[in-house]
């Protein structure tokens, strides 16, 4: 505040110089709206640091690149699309280190994601020491705020232990600069993590979601900490709670999907028409990042411009508000074509944008509005495409027009995976495309981002299930109701059209771009029939998995790539397989085969661009070098040695 007085007083006193002549008491000045650390101690300035902090914690991370860098690259589901200012995040080359090389100004920083938690952390912090402190009678300081600060706090350290094992364990306002730190155990974080999360779940309320937090939202993260404690990363430590850890998952989950029955259909969730629309607020959502398309609000979710590929650049194609603007920033691998049951399973048709109409056609033959561009995502042995591209050859059967650009997987009969990966043409994750944006190539997007949804609830309980089993207590066939009951969600119903396809770049009504109809590229179809060559249908298809001995095809495949053996193993891959399946690109993958240590088999059998490279000590992040620098030791910079010592291994 003193650096903005200087400014507005220097101001004035220019001001003076050219009128001439000044009253003596003109530059005195009170500045009201000057606030201190005082106001966070009323009732109204613990509310607005709440809400500061909901920013903060919650959608920060999705106006930037580090969030997928973090949590997607590097895994088996999703590598380097045609953009490579990010690619040494998946790659894990020699770049990768605590200080990231950059290609470019798009290049996320080791530090970003260790900033942004610690920012979080700090008004935390705040918020628990004077809600705690105060002498309101208010529930909405002594219980809401306070558990909102507590569920802050609990949460971001959850995102840093999962990433970076042990760090700094900060549980206090900071009044002086301290530059003072050390490492807390992996042991102690999760101590605080769970007694902040408990806190949370007794002191938040029960409605509010998916907007603000509530005591199911506590007790979804809070069984996910568990299971993260439990988890084998974790195993050198922590024999004394896993037990204990996971018998406690099973009731909060049962608790939190008994209040949070899944949408009827997957598609419901990624129906986005408008912002804040019904698929915002579907009861499955438990907790979501919150946008808006009022511009004087603040933040921005750029999410959708990341996952989408180029379609921009093909024959009769130009750049429209629903197909998005396309960073190519992700790719999926070919596991993600392998992990689904193509023809029973509607997660992939719902999940992935397959097809393009035209919407800068040219001559006589094509118009506006017919299949552009088709993906076909066919059966390893198919011996129906002579190339993996094929221009003028694939015909649209609506129209008997041929389509001007096809990509095959599996062309010329082939059975080994990459043919998609030849030029950077790829079908797009579509969760978090949106049609509603102002112009053309706006980055700034409206829809909401899904932080927890009782899809996932049912498969941490499921996984909690098959570590109890390896434990001896139940067995492994109690993992299955709960997975069965994702699984049912995402068959094909009866009647059910399987060409019917929506994503959020549909949403273009909402939108106030004045983009022309006729310049529009989103097609409501998917490649469904050309992709899986069968007669058309309407019956119903079952997914669900009546014996731990009877493993479903796709799954078996992965077992067999990565030489599990196991019966334990077998069921992890299975619990994980379906959280791809449900949850691809979720923002949560690379966490999962992390703590579950599967990282390194995983990477190395299905990341085309890291196998090789990928090392047991990547299953931790660097410690980022702008802490390491900017930290002392009785009262002194750290030594290399003293630096090393605070680094994880292998960096």
């Amino acid at each position: 505040m003193n650096k903005y007085k200087l400014y507005i007083s220097a101001a004035l006193f220019s001001g003076c110089l050219f009128l001439g002549s000044c009253k003596k008491d003109f530059l005195k000045e009170d500045l009201e709206t000057d606030r201190g650390m005082n106001y966070y101690q009323t009732d109204a300035g613990i509310q607005s640091l709440a809400t500061g902090t909901y920013y903060q914690v919650l959608k920060t991370p999705f106006s930037a690149e580090w969030i997928y860098c973090n949590t997607i690259y590097g895994v088996d589901e999703f590598g380097v699309g045609g953009d490579g200012s990010n690619e040494v995040w998946n790659d894990y080359d020699g770049g990768f280190k605590s200080i990231v090389s950059s290609v470019n100004s798009n290049t996320s920083a080791t530090n970003d994601q260790w900033d942004n938690l610690y920012i979080g952390i700090g008004d935390a912090n705040l918020i628990i020491q004077n809600a705690t402190a105060s002498t309101s009678t208010s529930d909405d300081i002594k219980k809401v705020a306070l558990g909102e600060g507590y569920f802050f706090r609990g949460y971001s350290y959850l995102r840093l232990v999962s990433q970076y094992g042990g760090v700094p364990l900060v549980t206090t306002p900071s009044t002086t600069v301290n530059l003072e730190y050390t490492r807390a155990t992996p042991e102690e974080i999760y101590t605080q993590i769970i007694s902040d999360l408990k806190q949370a779940y007794d002191l938040l309320p029960s409605s509010g979601a998916p907007a603000k937090l509530t005591k199911d939202a506590a007790a979804h993260f809070l069984a996910k900490a568990y299971l993260y404690r439990a988890s084998e990363i974790n195993d050198s430590w922590n024999s004394a709670t896993k037990a204990a850890d996971l018998a406690a998952i099973v009731p909060l989950c049962d608790e939190v999907i008994a209040s949070h029955p899944l949408a009827p259909d997957f598609a419901d969730l990624w129906d986005y028409t408008a912002p804040d629309g019904a698929n915002e607020k579907l009861s499955e959502i438990i907790l979501s990042a919150q946008f808006t398309s009022d511009v004087s609000a603040t933040g921005e979710n750029h999410q959708h411009i990341y996952f989408g590929g180029r379609y921009d650049d093909l024959p009769q194609m130009q750049r429209d508000v629903t197909g998005d603007r396309p960073y190519s920033r992700l790719r999926p691998n070919y596991y993600m074509y392998r992990v689904y049951d193509l023809v029973n399973d509607s997660r992939f048709w719902k999940s992935f944008r397959t097809k393009y109409r035209l919407n800068k056609a040219s001559g006589n033959y094509y118009a506006n509005g017919d299949l552009g561009v088709i993906y076909i995502v066919n059966q390893p042995g198919d011996t129906r495409f002579s190339s993996y591209r094929l221009n003028d050859v694939v015909v649209d059967p609506e129209t008997g027009k041929t389509i001007p650009s096809a990509y095959i997987a599996y062309p010329k009969g082939t059975t080994t995976d990459g043919a998609l990966n030849v030029d950077v043409r790829y079908p797009s994750v579509s969760k978090f495309f949106d049609g509603s944006r102002n112009a053309v190539n706006d980055t700034r997007g409206f829809r909401d981002i899904i932080l927890a949804r009782s899809a996932e609830t049912y498969l941490i309980a499921a996984e909690a299930k098959i570590r109890l089993a390896k434990l001896g207590t139940g067995s492994y066939a109690d993992a299955l109701p709960y997975i069965n009951a994702v699984r049912a969600r995402a068959t094909y119903k009866s009647g059910e059209n399987r060409e019917t396809y929506y994503d959020g770049g549909g949403a273009l009504a909402a939108s106030t771009s004045g983009q022309s109809p006729t310049i529009n590229s989103f097609m409501a179809e998917n490649s469904y029939y050309e992709s899986n060559n069968i007669d058309k249908t309407t019956a119903a298809t079952s997914l669900d998995i009546s014996s731990t001995s009877a493993l479903p095809a796709s799954d078996n495949y992965i077992i067999s790539k990565l030489g599990l053996s196991s019966e334990y193993d077998k069921m992890l891959a299975l619990v994980l397989d379906e959280r791809s399946r449900e949850l691809a690109g979720e923002f949560m993958r690379w966490e999962d085969l992390s703590r579950t240590e599967t990282l390194v088999g995983r990477v190395d059998a299905f990341n085309f661009q890291a196998s090789g490279n990928v090392q047991s000590y990547h299953e931790l992040r660097p410690i980022p070098q702008t802490y390491l620098d900017g930290i002392q030791s009785a009262g002194k910079a750290l030594t290399a040695d003293e630096k090393q010592a605070q680094q994880n291994p292998g960096y």
